[in-house]
This record gives C-alpha cells, structure tokens and sequence, in this order.
C-alpha cells in the first residue's frame, strides 16, 4: 500500500516519527526547495538509522515498484539497472 505522510515541518505525525515507530517499510522522498532539502537530510538519516530503504529519484522508485511486480508474479531474473533498462 502507498501512503502520503506529513512532511517533517507539517507536524505529527510526521515521516520521521513512522520510520521510527517501525510503520514505513520504503520512503520514495524527491527533492526541491530549501526546507525539502533541510527535511531531506532528516529523512535519510532516520532511513538509515532504522534500516528503511529509500530512494530519491522518481526512476529509483519506477525501479523498485517494477522489481516488486516482478518479485510478486514470480518473474525474477538478475540484471544490471542498465541491462533492465535496455529491454523496454
């Protein structure tokens, strides 16, 4: 399931507080303006912290959200990003 969560500066709960309560298990977090970026660095840093992959890029996520498909249809062969890429 996807779930739009409080940014940190919008109050609680916010992302921060769901990673540290163990609620999201993948944080797909872009980028753009000053305060984005003072979160941002929040965010990665109780990502790591707590063990919650995450990406930063929407073709990082388009990556993840195709592996998971893949992973649930049972279709799983190991390729490079680039290699993956190059068949579409």
């Amino acid at each position: 399931n996807v779930e739009v969560v409080n940014k940190v500066t919008e109050g609680r709960p916010h992302i921060v507080d769901k990673i540290k309560n163990k609620e999201i298990n993948f944080v797909i977090n872009t980028v753009t303006g000053a305060q984005a970026q003072k979160d941002s660095f929040s965010i990665r840093q109780s990502s790591l912290q707590y063990k919650v992959p995450f990406t930063t890029t929407i073709s990082g996520a388009f990556a993840v959200v195709n592996a998971i498909e893949m992973f649930k249809k049972k279709q799983i062969h190991i390729r490079t990003i680039q290699e993956y890429h190059r068949r579409k």
